[in-house]
């Protein structure tokens, strides 16, 4: 899980004479993966990026980014040197309480409840279990959408059953884990196992324990 709101993650300033917030701007020169600003008035966050120098012609920066509430990915260009808005947004640690037409979770600190739809809490769903600990993101004091540690556990609920002799083979196999998602494991993998996923990606990282 990554660190509380700190440092960027507050994106306002407050004016010296205390009552208008300015929004904090950010130079092409600071990107950097992770970073969430404002692109035509909407939150995104910073996926990849590539500062690029042509032989003619001013230098500019390719930049991948994602929608913050909706997931889209767009692809725009700034010119080297351009400012932009910095996101206004708060992250909340929170647990994952249980899920009904809605997904319901609780502030560890303050114990207050919110609950999101499933298109808010977006790939998310698919690495949720009952006391999963993750971030929910607020922009302008509303909750948006949820953040999942990079990694997790889960236990296989349905594979085609293990193949003794395969762990060095490299063949795989689809599995379905205890949340829904669906994975590809090695052939000497068992329903029961449970395995380490990236949750960024996808994909396994490795057994954690056998099926008892």
């Amino acid at each position: 899980m990554r660190p509380r709101a700190t440092g960027w993650n507050r994106r306002s300033a407050r004016a010296s004479d205390g009552k208008a917030d300015i929004a904090m701007q950010v130079s092409t020169s600071e990107f950097k993966k992770g970073l969430r600003i404002v692109h035509d008035g909407e939150p995104y966050q910073i996926v990849d990026f590539q500062h690029v120098k042509p032989g003619k012609g001013g230098a500019f920066v390719r930049t991948k980014l994602k929608h913050m509430k909706t997931g889209r990915v767009i692809d725009p260009t700034y010119r080297a040197g351009e400012k932009l808005e910095l996101v206004d947004f708060e992250d909340k640690h929170m647990q994952f309480l249980y899920r009904d037409d809605r997904y319901h979770f609780m502030d560890t600190e303050t114990y207050e409840q919110v609950s999101l739809s499933a298109e808010e809490v977006g790939e998310a769903r698919l690495y949720l279990r009952e006391n999963t600990e993750v971030d929910v993101l607020y922009i302008k004091g509303a909750p948006v959408t949820v953040e999942v540690p990079n990694f997790v556990e889960l236990t296989i609920t349905n594979t085609d059953p293990g193949v003794r002799g395969d762990t060095a083979q490299g063949g795989s196999k689809t599995a379905t884990l205890e949340t829904g998602a669906v994975v590809q494991v090695p052939l000497f993998l068992n329903e029961g196992d449970v395995v380490k996923v990236d949750t960024r990606s996808g994909d396994y990282l490795g057994r954690v324990a056998t099926a008892r």
